[in-house]
């Protein structure tokens, strides 16, 4: 028979064990295995005037993001100090492109234009990533005030790459900025017009967002534009290429976007999209460089379709890394966009608004895709306030 003594050691061996496996977190309650929980995170009630269109949720995974208090109280993401490395796609993950050295070099003159009556414009040239990409450049006329002119690098949408012509397309938007006194580098691409290199599209490839930084970079060696004064301009396909190179770029210190697209991925999956910038090729047959745009076969079949759940889709979601914006943002976007689902825009305001970030967000009735007249006017005054505002 076990004697009193007996019994309390016992109870009191039995009570230190299992103290000790709660403090350690080692077996918990459960003889099972340890259970993972999801984390949601829901919108503050601030957020509640935002149209049902838009998706007020988001949610992470236990592991291996931390949860930190953001300005409004809410729960947000914040950078964790390990990054996994992913063997397929990890030059689209954000903290792959933190860690990349993004340089330019001088610009080239290349020609000069036709003179309009406030600014100068030319065919110009830089490099990046050893390809040489040309754009459009207009420089205000006249002595540029202290400090250097402010100046925008300008990303345009989705156009076939062969049917790119560099002073073609977008001549009304720039036209505008250059007469607002900003100098404007409209940039081709790599693969666009005359520029080197092969293009990607911006979804499943970071050879844009590196040709934009590269473009800033290079507008930094002109003595005549502030090098601390420089924002980026994006439509569409750009919506995406603009906010992902303000995750990367601070210097970057102010982005417009107009009817932009995929944020998260899973953008991809709830609204889908009219634009042919993502869609890879049935083949890259007969090709001495294989199309990047395969890419994305690649990626959706080693990691599955777009899912901010899995860590690879996570890591390359620009929403699920928005703590690392620390520059004001504009978007613009027509209800009657028939190309880009307005909800792109919904979602993303949702999202500034719940990490405590600066931005503004303008609907409009009509406009379409391009937001053309009556409402180009009152959205490109916006944008030049905004730039004014912040640059």
């Amino acid at each position: 028979m076990v004697s009193k003594k007996q019994s309390i050691f016992i109870v009191i061996i039995l009570l230190v064990f299992v103290v000790g496996c709660i403090v350690t977190g080692e077996g918990g309650m459960s003889a099972g295995p340890a259970r993972s929980a999801t984390v949601t995170v829901v919108p503050s009630a601030a957020a509640a005037d935002l149209p049902a269109t838009s998706s007020p949720f988001f949610t992470l995974q236990p592991e291996p993001p931390t949860l930190a208090a953001s300005p409004t109280s809410t729960m947000i993401l914040t950078p964790t100090a390990t990054e996994v490395v992913f063997e397929v796609g990890k030059e689209l993950t954000i903290g792959y492109l933190r860690n990349l050295e993004i340089t330019g070099s001088e610009i080239t003159f290349e020609e000069e234009l036709e003179r309009r009556p406030n600014y100068r414009q030319y065919i110009a040239s830089y490099i990046s990533e050893d390809n040489k990409i040309y754009g459009l450049l207009t420089i205000p006329t006249g002595e540029p005030p202290e400090g250097g002119f402010k100046a925008i690098v300008f990303n345009h949408g989705y156009i076939p790459p062969a049917a790119y012509r560099t002073t073609e397309r977008y001549t009304a938007y720039v036209d505008y900025l250059a007469r607002s006194g900003f100098v404007v580098f409209k940039i081709d691409y790599r693969g666009h017009g005359q520029s080197q290199g092969q293009p990607s599209g911006s979804y499943f490839s970071p050879g844009y967002t590196i040709d934009s930084i590269a473009a800033l970079k290079s507008l930094q060696t002109l003595d005549i534009v502030d090098p601390q004064g420089i924002g980026m301009w994006g439509h569409s396909m750009a919506g995406n290429l603009v906010l992902r190179a303000m995750l990367i770029e601070p210097d970057i210190k102010a982005g417009v976007i107009w009817a932009g697209a995929v944020y998260s991925y899973d953008d991809f999956e709830k609204y889908r999209i009219d634009d042919n910038s993502y869609r890879p090729p049935a083949t890259a047959e007969n090709q001495e460089t294989p199309d990047p745009r395969i890419r994305s076969r690649e990626i959706i079949e080693t990691y599955g379709r777009p899912n901010t759940q899995t860590a690879y889709w996570k890591a390359v979601s620009l929403t699920e890394n928005i703590a690392y914006l620390n520059s004001p943002i504009q978007i613009h976007h027509a209800q009657d966009d028939t190309v880009v689902n307005i909800g792109y825009s919904f979602d993303l305001a949702v999202i500034l608004k719940e990490n405590g970030k600066e931005y503004e967000f303008y609907t409009y009735e009509g406009g379409g895709h391009n937001l053309i007249s009556p409402y180009f006017e009152q959205a490109m005054q916006r944008t030049v306030e905004f730039f004014r505002n912040n640059l």
